[in-house]
């Protein structure tokens, strides 16, 4: 009370008006700065129904027949915000009021999914419209936006490279390419399915808890209870998945995603992580540093494609990714060597390890004409080029420049003026600045 009863007086003590206007200004300024701040913050926690008017009208760009029809007019739309748990049941209840053809088709996809995860076996979780999806990530032809290079680095007998996407609804994908050399697809294989090894070698120091819920020993499908420890700041995330391997070929692909659990109640903490996708092509490569000949000529490629809603704002969330990425991956290669050891000394394969070595094995040649011919009616993948090009055509009216001026204009007062303290707060507000005006520039 005091401090602001001095200002008001120093306002009123200015001789002229044009100081006293100074002095306002310099009262306001922190004011206005906190304002500023409380927005940009609040943007970046939005909820998804403020998420979905704002991509709406970006990719329509106020044309008429977006105005008549704007998303949260639908009832499809509102239904997307409610809780899963909570979306089977009205779903069932509009398609008997309604009779939607493609609202019925949608929603039964979506009740087939939960009865066989939950009724039946684990094996009719994952079925060959996983397979044919992921071969066609693998094979650049499932038409998704193009890829942005993120980072590549090496060790002596590892090579990475990664790369990820912004799709149009959804959270950001991730591409990953990482070749061991002297090792076969097969040791890799059981060193990524062998949970028992994961969590007593503490390669993956994030996995805190797994149980095995269900199996198949006929495909080899298996469905499994996973708790990921996360930072300090955030909760742990729980995650019930589904997971099977198919050998095409030479190579082995492997489904992995979350699937709906109602034997396992949802808690609290740890949260539960329902949109999970993480799967992985591995295969046999010529070595990028072999002597031309022996084992040391062998290496093995593994092409991970992952995805996760974990709750976090996809901004902050992608800055936390980038930063941690690589201190993350590169714990996998001695992983991997203090595998091939133990393996060597006859140390007895794991339970989980055992179920990764029964595949379902798929004709390489009838596969890959069916996939593509199923495929044939796209446009293919979009590139890199056609996607800057399409980018630039976007017209920009007056009012677009003039308020991407004003929230970069002050995104910058902000971290430099009030916020000079830390690196990391200056790039989530340009980040979220960025987020706001519509640009797609990576962090």
């Amino acid at each position: 009370m005091g401090y602001v009863l001095s200002a008001v007086g120093r306002v009123l003590e200015q001789p002229t008006a044009w100081g006293a206007a100074w002095e306002m200004a310099l009262l306001a300024g922190p004011l206005w700065a906190a304002a500023l701040l409380g927005l940009l913050l609040g943007w970046a926690w939005r909820p998804r129904w403020a998420s979905g008017l704002v991509v709406a009208t970006a990719d329509d760009g106020g044309s008429p027949a977006a105005a008549a029809q704007p998303p949260f007019a639908t009832l499809d739309f509102w239904k997307a915000q409610l809780p899963a748990r909570l979306r089977a049941p009205l779903g069932t209840a509009v398609q008997q009021r309604e009779g939607d053809t493609d609202a019925v088709q949608r929603n039964r996809g979506t009740v087939a999914l939960g009865r066989s995860s939950e009724t039946e076996t684990a094996t009719v979780a994952v079925g060959m419209a996983d397979l044919v999806n992921l071969w066609r990530l693998v094979e650049g032809a499932d038409g998704g936006p193009a890829w942005t290079k993120m980072m590549e680095k090496s060790l002596p007998t590892m090579t990475y490279r990664a790369w990820r996407r912004d799709a149009q609804t959804g959270p950001p994908q991730y591409q990953s390419s990482s070749i061991f050399e002297n090792a076969s697809p097969e040791e890799v294989r059981d060193f990524f399915g062998d949970d028992e090894f994961r969590m007593s070698n503490r390669w993956d120091d994030m996995l805190i808890y797994h149980k095995t819920l269900e199996e198949c020993r006929t495909t080899g499908t298996m469905k499994v209870h996973w708790v990921r420890k996360f930072p300090f700041f955030c909760s742990d995330r729980e995650y019930i998945i589904a997971r099977r391997i198919w050998k095409l070929g030479g190579a082995y692909y492997c489904v992995t995603k979350g699937i709906p659990c109602s034997s396992i109640p949802r808690r609290s903490r740890p949260r539960r992580v329902d949109l999970y996708y993480s799967s992985w092509c591995i295969r046999a490569v010529e070595s990028r540093r072999g002597n031309g000949g022996g084992r040391g000529a062998t290496a093995c490629e593994v092409l991970l494609f992952h995805h996760e809603d974990m709750g976090i704002p996809y901004e902050i969330a992608k800055l936390g990714i980038r930063q941690g990425m690589w201190g993350c991956v590169k714990r996998i290669e001695p992983g991997l060597r203090a595998y091939q050891q133990a393996r060597a000394a006859g140390a007895p394969p794991s339970r989980s390890a055992l179920m990764a070595r029964i595949n379902t094995k798929v004709s390489a040649d009838g596969f890959t004409r069916q996939s593509s011919s199923s495929s044939s009616g796209g446009d293919g993948p979009e590139t890199a080029d056609d996607a800057q090009e399409t980018e630039n055509k976007k017209p920009a009216t007056r009012s677009h420049a003039a308020a991407r001026l004003l929230v970069l204009g002050g995104a910058v007062a902000l971290a430099c003026c009030t916020l000079d303290q830390g690196l990391l707060t200056k790039a989530l507000i340009f980040g979220v600045a960025r987020r706001f005006v519509g640009q797609r520039k990576t962090l």
